[in-house]
């Protein structure tokens, strides 16, 4: 590993400590180096590479408007208590919760799967307008794109919360 050079001596020699000198020192790396690689190597194939979680999303030109029949939309509301309330045309809204409490927040409830998937049945033309306050989490909104994604629901619409939504929403908590 490391040596001490002296010139003029021989190994063995019984010459005393004090009239040796140290001129050179030499230090070998070549292990160091060798470790240095086989860690990088190690390091890199092991190593998996995270992909990035995006959602694509297509948005329509702001130019044009879309006519859209009373009866093919569907609005559903979020306003951020744990519950969603969702309606058809001018319908009264009615609630439904968001999530289900024993899965702990992993999955939308099975009442909401459950209505999307009987209204989207019933109406190949629905499109869905998703309203999220902004106390909801966004989670939320997420969770609610992938089950669209999962049942193939492809009409959808993200639009703002307005005070007409809280006051709709504020109505159906009163008569409950």
């Amino acid at each position: 590993m490391g040596m001490v050079d002296s010139p003029g001596e021989r190994r063995g020699s019984k010459r005393s400590a004090r009239q040796r000198k140290r001129l050179g020192f030499r230090l070998d790396m070549t292990p160091m180096v060798d470790v240095a690689f086989l860690l990088l190597t190690f390091f890199m194939l092991t190593t998996t590479f995270a992909k990035s979680n995006t959602m694509e999303i297509n948005i329509p030109p702001e130019t044009g408007e879309v006519d859209v029949a009373e009866l093919n939309v569907m609005t559903l509301r979020v306003p951020g208590d744990g519950f969603a309330y969702w309606s058809l045309g001018e319908d009264a809204p009615r609630r439904t919760p968001l999530y289900d409490q024993s899965e702990n927040f992993a999955m939308l409830s099975k009442e909401l799967r459950q209505v999307l998937r009987q209204q989207f049945g019933n109406n190949k033309k629905l499109v869905i307008v998703v309203k999220i306050s902004d106390k909801a989490k966004y989670k939320s909104l997420v969770d609610i794109i992938d089950e669209f994604n999962m049942m193939k629901i492809d009409r959808f619409s993200l639009d703002e919360f307005t005070a007409q939504d809280e006051a709709a929403i504020q109505k159906v908590v009163a008569m409950q």
